[in-house]
């Protein structure tokens, strides 16, 4: 059977308001605390441990009140501190000020994007979701001289929700145009907890190691992994950073798992000026 959605979906214990102004298409905002995380992209939570110079996020959501998929939307991220100023000044990090990971809340769907900053707090983007259903919208972003910061968002998108597929098959190997991309991990077995390294051989269609991997966001690749849970929340993120100077065609990362279960994971790189996304599934004993 097919479900029916409409408006937008809050999942906070915050705040839920109405749009600032009748003349604006953005009608509904949605506040939510922000996480804090450490280098390898753990969530740590959103106190400050004893470090007065950390500051507590908490972000705003604001969206059109028509949404539809697959059509480019607008959408306004403003970063407030607990008591709902602005924080208006951000840490450069991996070339961006934010980066914003949409995944759709089956991992079926996955965008990298980065928002602008309109100064005072306000970013500014354009989203497309390519199918009706529930979104989680992450965004990564450090305010200056502190820790890295995830905040959580949700949306819906209205419409005829498609019926679920089956799990994709835990491949090992992906090819995408003029790339094979092999995936290969340190350990027999991933155990929550454990630090793991995950590496990505990459070879043309010659079955040689690539070697004009250019830079995506000053690194070799970048990798984005989330847990499958429902509702998605901020501690099943994990942003994870490539190791420096790896051999030719190979992208390693370290990182840990932070509980048991199933985990998808999308590692983006460039090739040729493309940036190319290999997405591949593991299980966290």
């Amino acid at each position: 059977m097919k479900r029916l959605f409409s408006g937008i979906f809050v999942v906070t214990a915050l705040l839920l308001t109405p749009g600032c102004s009748s003349n604006t298409k953005s009608t509904e905002t949605q506040v939510s605390p922000s996480m804090m995380m450490n280098h390898e992209g753990h969530s740590m939570g959103n106190m400050n441990h004893g470090d007065n110079s950390q500051i507590t996020t908490k972000v705003k959501l604001t969206a059109p009140k028509s949404l539809s998929p697959n059509q480019p939307i607008n959408l306004v991220i403003d970063i407030q501190d607990v008591s709902g100023k602005p924080v208006n000044k951000f840490d450069i990090f991996q070339e961006k000020i934010m980066h914003l990971i949409i995944i759709s809340d089956d991992l079926r769907s996955f965008a990298h994007i980065h928002p602008e900053y309109k100064e005072n707090g306000r970013f500014e983007v354009t989203a497309n979701f390519p199918e009706s259903g529930n979104y989680t919208l992450f965004s990564d972003y450090k305010p200056a001289g502190n820790k890295e910061n995830v905040s959580l968002m949700n949306i819906t998108i209205p419409g005829s929700v498609p019926l679920p597929k089956n799990l994709e098959k835990f491949s090992k190997t992906k090819t995408i145009s003029d790339t094979k991309i092999n995936f290969n991990i340190s350990q027999p077995k991933i155990k929550a907890g454990e630090e793991i390294s995950l590496t990505f051989d990459l070879k043309d269609n010659k079955n040689q190691p690539i070697k004009d991997l250019q830079p995506y966001l000053g690194e070799k690749g970048h990798l984005v992994i989330i847990k499958s849970s429902s509702p998605l929340t901020a501690s099943d993120y994990i942003h994870a950073h490539a190791m420096k100077d790896p051999a030719d065609g190979k992208v390693e990362f370290h990182t840990k798992f932070p509980k048991p279960g199933t985990y998808k994971m999308w590692m983006q790189f460039n090739r040729n000026g493309q940036i190319k996304t290999a997405d591949f599934w593991v299980n966290v004993e």
